[in-house]
């Protein structure tokens, strides 16, 4: 305990001088780049940007699933060769009346054999009033819902990436809200753009026979053209080819007309249906629909079995790359609605960033004094330690590129604090030994005794404690706990391994008869 060979010393040194290393990037330009250069990202409250609360419209995700269940038993019937009369998409459930009774033991087999998402998603059954109804059972709600957060999320995430925000804060609050932080932008509006897009694509076959009805025939919908066309399309409700098979989109100059364009590709599953319904309808309409609005309606000319295609409509430069980001990223299972929205300005920001600085430079400067004036030589050992801890502590920020925000920037002052807790708790021990009687040698080795399984106790379980936090907080208390945790594990080593060998190389070079403690 009170040797330290060369060896040890020299790698205690190293470590000390690769956290330096890796500190100087925050305080400097980058000088090229081919130099790894990480840096510690700074947080919304301290370089500004923009904060949105975003709501998922859950209804959304019941009545969608409503309308293809109505799809699904329309086209179940169809297949099945029975008949419907009144079909009909409620709240929950999907109703119609069997065409004759004698079919609706018939209609009640088929419909149960329909596949489902999830497990027992939906009953079927016979009213006493002789209606079949097809409804989704609450479990299956639910769990359609939580799916539903979790894949919004999942998808903003990727939306935002695509962006190249740099290091955006995306948490779930509640049941049905989801909480974005884009540190650095000030203007929002793009972002909304793309977070409010829900992105669904999907092709049908166009119903050219009920062009001009007031009124459109089963299974067939009346969809509004899009923003750069007008007037509206009727379209077979029924999905042929599902965008959510597409496994890449790009935009390009369409090389024929000049104009932008979105090239996109399917998976094999999409492929082959695209080849099978240009195939089977040669000559035929086929619309391509976005968010319910046609985009376009080309007329197949031939089979198109390569599984990738091309989407025009007078797109800007920014558009076609916009849409192509948002088929990239994939279709939101509902929309996210915009209910708060916050932007913080850069003066503020840096009015935090001066603030936190001047609190952290005063805390430390009172620290330094401290240990100065009532422990000496020991004292200044300490110190040493102490701007060690605080270099090796953005060292290791620096390194995972982490966010430090005002609580990050509060928990490395406590960190600095509890370090300084650690020395003073072995310059005590050592003093206790030292009243006892003991001489210099036997004091510094009692007293690093003494206080080593105190220090390793204490932090364990501050340790343990913010690991928790870090794992189930969000926000500010999240970048609170990160600082703490890596503030305790640099604690420990320029406490117990820094100081200590400072100390002892100071006794084994003079070897004093008292000690300046």
């Amino acid at each position: 305990m009170m040797y330290y060979s060369r060896l040890k010393m020299a790698s205690v040194i190293g470590i000390c001088l690769i956290g330096l290393a890796l500190c100087l990037p925050n305080f400097m330009r980058q000088p090229a780049q081919s130099i790894p250069w990480r840096q510690v990202h700074l947080g919304l409250d301290l370089r500004g940007g923009s904060y949105l609360l975003l709501q998922v419209d859950m209804n959304s995700v019941t009545s969608d699933r409503l309308r293809t269940l109505t799809d699904e038993t329309r086209q179940t019937l169809l297949k099945g060769g029975l008949g419907y009369r009144n079909l009909t998409t409620g709240t929950h459930a999907v109703t119609f009346a069997p065409r004759a009774p004698a079919e609706a033991e018939a209609d009640l087999k088929a419909l149960r054999a329909m596949p489902m998402n999830v497990p027992s998603e939906f009953t079927v059954t016979q009213t006493p009033d002789g209606l079949i109804s097809v409804a989704l059972s609450d479990e299956a709600s639910h769990q359609r819902a939580r799916d539903a957060i979790t894949q919004s999320i999942e998808i903003v995430r990727r939306r935002i990436d695509a962006t190249g925000a740099i290091d955006p804060q995306i948490t779930r609050q509640g049941e049905d809200r989801i909480i974005v932080e884009l540190p650095g932008i000030s203007d929002p509006e793009r972002v909304k753009h793309l977070l409010g897009t829900t992105a669904k694509m999907t092709f049908h076959l166009v119903a050219d026979s009920a062009i001009g009805s007031a009124v459109p025939p089963p299974g067939v919908t009346i969809v509004p053209m899009s923003e750069t066309s007008q007037g509206t399309l009727p379209i077979y409700t029924h999905v042929d080819v599902d965008g959510a098979d597409l496994t890449n989109a790009s935009a390009s100059i369409d090389q024929q007309s000049g104009e932008w364009a979105v090239n996109f590709t399917f998976d094999s599953v999409g492929a082959r249906q695209f080849g099978e319904v240009t195939r089977a309808n040669v000559g035929k309409r086929f619309a391509i629909v976005l968010d319910n609005k046609v985009i376009e309606a080309p007329v197949i000319r031939t089979a198109i079995t390569g599984g990738s295609g091309q989407i025009t409509g007078g797109f800007s430069a920014q558009q076609a790359t916009d849409m192509a980001l948002l088929l990239r990223a994939g279709a939101l299972p509902a929309p996210l609605n915009v209910i708060e929205q916050r932007s913080i300005g850069p003066s503020l920001g840096a009015d935090s960033i001066r603030a936190g600085a001047m609190s952290l430079l005063a805390g430390l400067v009172l620290v330094i004094a401290f240990m100065a004036l009532f422990y000496g030589r020991f004292g200044w050992y300490a110190n040493i330690a102490l701007m060690a801890n605080l270099v090796l502590m953005i060292a290791i920020l620096s390194m995972f590129e982490a966010t430090l925000t005002l609580p990050g920037m509060a928990g490395m002052l406590l960190t600095l604090g509890m370090a300084v807790d650690a020395n003073i708790l072995i310059n005590e021990r050592i003093r206790e030994e030292i009243a006892r009687g003991r001489t210099a040698l036997q004091a510094m080795q009692a007293g690093f005794e003494r206080a080593t399984s105190t220090i390793i106790d204490s932090n364990a379980t501050a340790l343990l404690a913010h690991v928790m936090l870090f794992v189930f907080g969000t926000g500010p208390v999240k970048g609170f706990a990160l600082t703490i945790t890596i503030g305790i594990v640099t604690t420990l080593f320029t406490t117990l391994v820094l100081s200590r060998m400072l100390m002892v190389r100071w006794y084994a070079r003079t070897r004093p008869t008292v000690l300046p403690v």
